[in-house]
Parts: structure tokens; C-alpha cells; sequence
């Protein structure tokens, strides 16, 4: 039986992204996350962790453009994406102080 990749059954980008750009920053900070939890973090690696400066400059870019009404609905959805990401990472970081509080 041959497989379809996702992009060809769905019709569509699996991710969802028509921008090369926010594709690769969104993508990028993605990866960053992975990296954290797949390398082992500690609780403070885990609670110090801050997108790079091309998420953050990316993230800023859609944030001005949101300010001034002139997003997309790919930017839009872009943009509800990092917040659902900066969520996870609250949750994450404020059990990893948890942790670290209970050790002292």
C-alpha cells in the first residue's frame, strides 16, 4: 500500500503556514522546545529558557502588525499559535520552580 505524505492527502501544508518566514521562526521555536526537553533540561534550564532572537523579532513583527489591524489570516493563526506555545511554556516553567522550590 502506498503512503500519501500529509501535505498531498491534506491538500494543504501539515503545519499550516504559507510564509517561508513564519514558517522558519515558528518552526524554529518549536525546535527550541524540543531541544530543551530532549537534551535533559534541568528545572532552572527549564524556567531560564527564552525563544532566540528570531522567534522573539518574528513574534514582535506579528504583535505590531496585529496592533495596527493589518494582519493575515495565516499571521493571525500564526500568531494564536505562539500564544498556545507561551501557555505550554508558563505551565512548564511554574512547575519547574515548583520543583526547584521544593528542593531547597
Amino acid at each position: 500500500m502506498k503512503r500519501e505524505s500529509l501535505t498531498k492527502a491534506l491538500g494543504q501544508p501539515f503545519i499550516g503556514f504559507t510564509s517561508d518566514i513564519g514558517l522558519l521562526a515558528e518552526q524554529k521555536c518549536y525546535d527550541e522546545i524540543i531541544d530543551l526537553f530532549a537534551r535533559g533540561a534541568s528545572p532552572a534550564e527549564v524556567v531560564a529558557f527564552h525563544p532566540s532572537e528570531e522567534v522573539q523579532e518574528r513574534l514582535c513583527f506579528l504583535l505590531e502588525r496585529n496592533s495596527a489591524g493589518e494582519l493575515t489570516e495565516e499571521e493571525a493563526a500564526e500568531l494564536d499559535r505562539f500564544g498556545e506555545l507561551e501557555h505550554f511554556m508558563q505551565l512548564v516553567k511554574a512547575r519547574a520552580q515548583y520543583y526547584l522550590q521544593r528542593k531547597t
